[in-house]
């Protein structure tokens, strides 16, 4: 049962169904369930698995709604009443892209864009529980981390609109890590984006998979066409991370926990 706030769903929005599919069951070890898209029978959308339970969503992106939008992976945050809190998003300063709307059989989902410009999904559903895996297990999404240009003001938006607590942490002499908490579980991050290695990078929301270890990983996406953004770097007291793009241009990162890290 998911709660205000918590990340119910993560989802890869691609132009390459096909590839996409393809590196990620490579990749990762999941597998590929195609389905015909709710309310659109000649469309397909692809569960993806571990160990026969859903990890996320797959879809090919194209027709006008589409144009200009790159590839890319997108959270979810569950909300309890959906469409008030679209409403609140609005007067909080947010973009409307999307909904709120009906997906038969799934739920109601509205899409935002934040007043940083990162794009983050409400969902809600009476009918579906989103059993996305959700823990760290290896082959799950176990964190979702927004990078930001003006941290203040994404803290002010996110804990008006689901509620969550920002703690912060010293990275560093002048950098900070922010972690939002539901109640006393930790459920996302953030960290400001500033240095010339951010330069021209949009703010957004990176998801991260646990996976047993980064480095094999990482060697192995470049083998299948992938890019890597980030190479494997340690993170004091929280694991070993990369970041990567696919080779459609979905980014995601990967990282193997420490025992005791991790959401």
């Amino acid at each position: 049962m998911h709660t205000q706030g918590s990340f119910c769903w993560r989802e890869c929005g691609t132009r390459d169904a096909t590839a996409a599919k393809a590196f990620y069951c490579e990749l990762l070890g999941w597998t590929a369930e195609d389905h015909p898209m709710p309310g659109d029978e000649d469309s397909v959308y692809t569960l993806l698995k571990c160990g026969g339970k859903d990890v996320a969503g797959l879809y090919q992106m194209s027709g006008p709604s589409f144009e200009g939008v790159p590839p890319h992976w997108a959270a979810y945050v569950w909300h309890d009443d959906l469409d008030s809190g679209v409403a609140k998003a609005k007067a909080l300063g947010a973009e409307v892209l999307a909904g709120p709307f009906d997906v038969p059989g799934v739920g109601r989902i509205a899409v935002l864009r934040d007043p940083q410009g990162a794009v983050v999904q409400l969902f809600h559903s009476t009918e579906n529980e989103c059993a996305q895996i959700t823990d760290s297990s290896p082959g799950s999404f176990c964190w979702s981390e927004l990078l930001a240009t003006d941290t203040e003001r994404a803290e002010a938006f996110y804990t008006h609109l689901v509620g969550w607590k920002a703690v912060h942490e010293e990275l560093a002499p002048g950098r900070t890590y922010t972690s939002f908490l539901q109640g006393e579980q930790p459920v996302g991050g953030m960290l400001k984006m500033d240095g010339d290695e951010w330069r021209g990078v949009p703010p957004h929301w990176m998801n991260y998979v646990s996976v047993a270890e980064v480095d094999a990983v990482v060697a192995r996406a470049g083998d299948l066409g992938g890019t890597v953004l980030v190479p494997p770097t340690d993170i004091e007291n929280v694991g070993r991370f990369a970041m990567l793009q696919d080779p459609t241009g979905a980014t995601f990162s990967v990282i193997t926990l420490c025992p005791e890290g991790g959401a």
